[in-house]
């Protein structure tokens, strides 16, 4: 069998867990802090995991982990 390719964009955005679940960084914190609201900022600090829909898609792009 030849190798499959991992998708390029899918591996600068998400990362598995021990457990196999798809760790994402969250949404919305690039720029235009000033809008946001301090309660918002503080929700997204870190990472959150992806949920199981999203998450059997992104599988897919990463074969290898």
């Amino acid at each position: 069998m030849p190798k499959l390719k991992t998708k390029s964009s899918a591996k600068k955005r998400f990362s598995l867990t021990g457990t196999g679940k798809v760790r994402m960084n969250q949404a919305g914190k690039q720029h235009g802090m000033i809008k946001r609201t301090n309660k918002q900022l503080r929700d997204q600090r870190g990472t959150s995991i992806l949920s199981a829909p999203d998450a059997k898609i992104v599988k897919k792009f990463l074969p290898y982990g």
